[in-house]
């Protein structure tokens, strides 16, 4: 099956004199439905390469593609219909007096008839849960519902992509949760492709498989059980690691002899259950 997307060898510098490149030598591809997490300390190169993809930046060298098309100059805009983006601060998104009108905004500027934006942006605002405010205030929002709403207005576009630009760092911990959700349930009812750039592991365990990156390099990858069983190796690398393998990590200090596999919140409970708390 002919991947989503697929990188060859990318390299890219902000100015042609860094010594350190922020991209070096990249290459990954991700299969269309897949929900793959980009993880990696803060200048590991992340970001920028969420950018390439749908060519907000353009490789000094390598290749990308994108549903088949080698991303170019000529086709960018093509491409980027292909990627949503959601960013870390959904008031810098926001454009219109009111939630529909936000939503509305992106359909317009594609010249959607207003027929069809009209039921377009209905059903975006069902799918986030958030047609009760369609005519509200962006700005009268919990910070929950604001990202819900910037998902509504990529998801009113159609894209086959959605990527997550640190899109939960700035929630709290229920609405973070409100969005992972959201996420879930449009990528299972329209078979997306998620991309999350994320700080929060908790975040990465729902990927499919997981990118590390470190000083612009894709130092690994795997399932969310691989890569969160390298413990004090992600530790090192200025990442965290999620509540389960913390508490794995302090129990076999204390003697207790604790699981090599990666343990979910859900298994970590039932295996403390059967062979710690019964013992």
């Amino acid at each position: 099956m002919q991947p989503i997307i697929e990188l060859k060898n990318i390299d890219f510098n902000y100015q042609p004199e860094d010594a350190s490149p922020a991209l070096k030598d990249v290459s990954f591809s991700i299969q269309q439905g897949e929900w793959i997490a980009i993880i990696g300390h803060n200048g590991s190169g992340k970001s920028t390469l969420a950018k390439t993809i749908n060519g907000l930046l353009l490789p000094a060298s390598g290749t990308i593609a994108v549903g088949g098309k080698e991303l170019n100059e000529t086709n960018v805009w093509d491409i980027r219909k292909m990627v949503g983006m959601v960013f870390q601060n959904p008031d810098n998104q926001f454009v219109g007096s009111t939630v529909e009108d936000d939503v509305a905004f992106g359909l317009e500027n594609q010249g959607i008839p207003r027929e069809e934006m009209l039921v377009r942006v209905k059903d975006a605002l069902e799918k986030v849960r958030m047609a009760s405010f369609a005519t509200r205030e962006p700005a009268r929002l919990s910070g929950g519902q604001k990202q819900r709403v910037a998902i509504a207005g990529v998801v009113a576009l159609r894209p086959d992509i959605i990527i997550l630009d640190e899109a939960t760092s700035m929630l709290d911990p229920e609405g973070r949760d409100e969005v992972i959700a959201t996420i879930k349930k449009i990528k299972e009812e329209s078979n997306l492709t998620v991309i999350s750039i994320t700080h929060d592991i908790d975040e990465a365990a729902n990927a499919n498989r997981i990118l590390v990156m470190k000083q612009g390099k894709l130092v690994s990858e795997g399932t969310p059980e691989k890569i969160f069983s390298a413990g004090t190796e992600l530790i090192q690398m200025g990442l965290d690691l999620p509540f389960p393998e913390k508490l794995k990590i302090a129990l076999k200090q204390r003697g207790v002899d604790v699981p090599n596999e990666y343990l979910t919140e859900e298994r970590m409970v039932d295996w403390l259950w059967t062979s710690v708390l019964n013992k």
